[in-house]
């Protein structure tokens, strides 16, 4: 089948494999939108980490969310007194990612776990699998995922998060990029509150920006008519967010949100300012006014690309203060959100 030819509105039946992390996820989803964009009469459906899925379901393209626990399962299946429950949850899953036969599977995490996955789901006749066919500057990638697939598809190596999955799903589905990113969650609300979310917390210590730079920081957007909210994903972010907030008056920590009650709240702040992290790459999805902080240059890869109220700041060993707010004034301004 020769997708390239096919009736741009005829049905067809697409299954993305995009297991983790959170960012990734988020990556993901213009390439999601692109595809309903060429074909769309398309049923798009994903298969996730059940920790994302909500988040993956708001995504406007997707159909249905197939969600997975692989990185539990891995763990439980090795003891015993959880076997049984864990071969019944993967033989659960099996079925469901089963239920229907697909035109097009689109393997976009080239790792061994998303082909296996690829592997397991099933073909609609002619249908066809889609893998990456190398590796991508700062991204793994793992050689069963160009074995399973029917067409490996080459991406050139130094490429943002983002278009790698869009150049892919593209080149496999025959049709150019689209110049517009979309990320399906809608344009944040018009009646933004004062408030600016400060995402601190990160999976890598060596991404985290130093406390005194926070607070400096968030006195600033006091004075400038700001409240500050705090998320926290865990206990020793909770911990740094209370420390946080002792040091700014009036500040609020957000309780501990589920992802999709988060991307709510974040939804109605006026921006985000935040380290290299998920809930960063969902401020990007959300087109807020966001400022992302890498201490080391990897923003080419993940950051805010192309965007003028939305900005990457990097510096060795780590920003200062007056650049992180130079760039947080030029997004306002942009946006047209200035007090």
């Amino acid at each position: 089948m020769s997708f390239a030819l096919h009736d741009r509105q005829a049905p067809l039946k697409v299954l993305i494999v995009k297991l983790s992390s959170l960012g990734d996820v988020v990556h993901t989803m213009p390439a999601v939108m692109d595809i309903q964009a060429a074909f769309p009469n398309a049923q798009i459906d994903w298969v996730v980490e059940r920790g994302f899925a909500p988040l993956a379901a708001r995504c406007a393209a997707v159909h249905r969310v197939i969600p997975c626990d692989l990185r539990r399962w891995r763990k439980a299946f090795l003891k015993a007194n959880t076997r049984a429950q864990t071969r019944a949850e993967w033989q659960a899953f099996k079925a469901d990612l089963q239920q229907d036969a697909y035109d097009v599977i689109l393997d976009l995490q080239g790792l061994t776990k998303s082909a296996l996955v690829a592997w397991l789901a099933r073909k609609a006749k002619g249908g066809k699998r889609y893998a990456l066919a190398n590796r991508t500057d700062g991204s793994g990638y793992e050689r069963p995922t160009r074995w399973v697939a029917d067409v490996a598809v080459p991406i050139t190596p130094h490429i943002h998060a983002v278009e790698r999955g869009r150049v892919l799903c593209a080149k496999a589905l025959g049709y150019d990029v689209p110049a517009h990113v979309n990320y399906g969650l809608g344009q944040a609300a018009m009646q933004r509150k004062p408030l600016v979310a400060l995402v601190h917390g990160t999976s890598r210590a060596d991404k985290e920006w130093p406390l005194s730079h926070w607070h400096d920081l968030g006195l600033r957007l006091k004075q400038q008519g700001f409240d500050v909210a705090l998320p926290h994903g865990n206990e020793a972010e909770r911990l740094r967010s209370e420390a946080m907030a002792e040091m700014l008056p009036g500040a609020v920590v957000w309780p501990r949100l589920s992802l999709d009650q988060l991307t709510t709240e974040m939804a109605q702040c006026t921006g985000v300012i935040g380290v290299d992290s998920g809930l960063s790459h969902i401020a990007v999805a959300l087109d807020l006014p966001h400022v992302q902080i890498y201490n080391f240059d990897t923003a080419w890869r993940t950051g805010p690309e192309g965007l003028t109220r939305q900005r990457s700041v990097v510096d060795c060993p780590t920003p200062s203060v007056d650049a992180v707010w130079d760039a947080w004034q030029a997004c306002l301004h942009a946006e047209g959100s200035v007090p």
